[in-house]
């Protein structure tokens, strides 16, 4: 199955076009290796896709060739332990740093 097309159906786009176009500018790899849209992935890969600041490294446990309902697409792989931490303690990072702007008090 086609890397784009498994990054849609495992709902980390929310069309296969953006999966592409990520796929492309090289902020996917495949076992380590920058992927093209058409590698084909395979069970027990390794994929690490940068989606803007969040930095996903996951294992595929299933392929699909249609993009089903969110628990489905959970089946499809296993986020590694190291990458989850790093994940939320980025999210935590964002959640406490202040929006710019949010000392003004007033309209811009």
């Amino acid at each position: 199955m086609r890397v784009d097309k498994w990054l849609w159906a495992a709902r980390f786009f929310k069309t296969r076009g953006l999966a592409t176009e990520t796929v492309l500018r090289g902020r996917v790899h495949v076992n380590g290796v920058r992927a093209k849209p058409a590698k084909e992935v395979r069970l027990g890969d390794l994929l690490e896709i940068s989606v803007g600041e969040v930095r996903w490294a996951v294992t595929v446990r299933g392929l699909a060739d249609k993009r089903g309902p969110a628990t489905v697409a959970a089946t499809l792989y296993d986020e590694t332990p190291e990458s989850r931490v790093a994940r939320e303690r980025k999210a935590a990072e964002r959640r406490l740093s202040r929006p710019l702007g949010a000392d003004l008090g007033a309209r811009p």
